[in-house]
């Protein structure tokens, strides 16, 4: 977290350093932006991961409940986007999400091959880095609006891990630990507008869907969010946005199988810079 921090900050600095003189804004003309901030949900998440021999098996976890693990966190997000010819432009975003937790569970958790019992301590983490790239066409482009549609691709880089004392078969095993990574990609089509209501003052929106299977993954995607971005200098503005995720993605490998779902809602702030 202190490297994201430092990260921020020293963005943050040359963001300062680039603001022009105090004129409005022009953000629907920017042709680069970049945006640094925060995101503060609330988080609700759900993993069940079981040995391919028995696809079905394995317990659904609720990792905020049964694990422990924090249901409210601040995560970082970085935000790029070029406006290209022809009313075409490319986004990109990264945001992340570290947690752990420890708690004597309270029912029977299979975990894998595994079975951590009930009254064992278990140790957890759960890590996500997220990363959206989209492909959007303004059809309607003027100076003070654009409203579009947009192709994607959303990925999901996760690990989970669980350790304590676990029984495997009939034999227990001390400090038993399992982690499964997984790097879900999931395409998308989505709506986008931006709405100019005053000099230095935009509204924006978007949405993006899909039900898809792809390859070892079938998932289902819902990413919504609104913002509003003041320019309070030609180059320089901040803003506040609302964002719902709902992300769900079925895992079939040939070494395991399982179910990862997680939802996010909540608010953002961030510092824009645009040229």
């Amino acid at each position: 977290m202190a490297r994201h921090s430092i990260r921020l900050g020293g963005i943050c600095v040359v963001m300062t350093w680039v603001a022009a003189a105090p004129v409005h804004a022009q953000s629907l003309d920017d042709k680069y932006w970049i945006e640094v901030g925060a995101y503060w949900p609330s988080v609700s998440s759900h993993v069940r991961v079981a040995p391919a021999s028995n696809p079905d098996g394995g317990t659904n976890i609720d990792l905020e409940s049964d694990l422990d693990l924090d249901k409210h966190k601040a995560l970082p997000q970085v935000a790029a986007g070029i406006r290209l010819g022809g009313n075409w432009s490319v986004m990109g975003e990264y945001y992340s999400l570290s947690r752990n937790g420890s708690k004597t569970v309270a029912r029977d958790i299979v975990f894998d091959d595994v079975t951590y019992p009930a009254g064992v301590r278990v140790e957890s983490g759960f890590d996500s880095d997220v990363y959206r790239l989209t492909f959007g066409y303004a059809f309607v482009s003027t100076p003070d609006t654009r409203v579009g549609a947009a192709l994607g691709l959303h990925a999901t880089d996760f690990t989970l891990t669980l350790k304590g004392d676990a029984r495997l078969g009939e034999t227990q095993v001390s400090g038993t630990q399992r982690r499964r990574k997984a790097l879900a990609p999931l395409p998308t089509v989505g709506l986008f507008a931006t709405q100019r209501i005053a000099t230095d003052l935009t509204l924006s929106a978007r949405a993006d869907y899909l039900s898809l299977k792809v390859d070892d993954y079938k998932g289902r995607l819902l990413n919504a969010e609104a913002a509003m971005t003041w320019r309070f200098a030609r180059n320089v503005g901040v803003g506040a946005m609302w964002r719902y995720v709902n992300y769900r993605v079925d895992v079939d490998k040939d070494s395991w199988a399982g179910r990862m779902k997680y939802r996010f809602s909540g608010p953002a702030v961030f510092m824009q810079v645009g040229f």
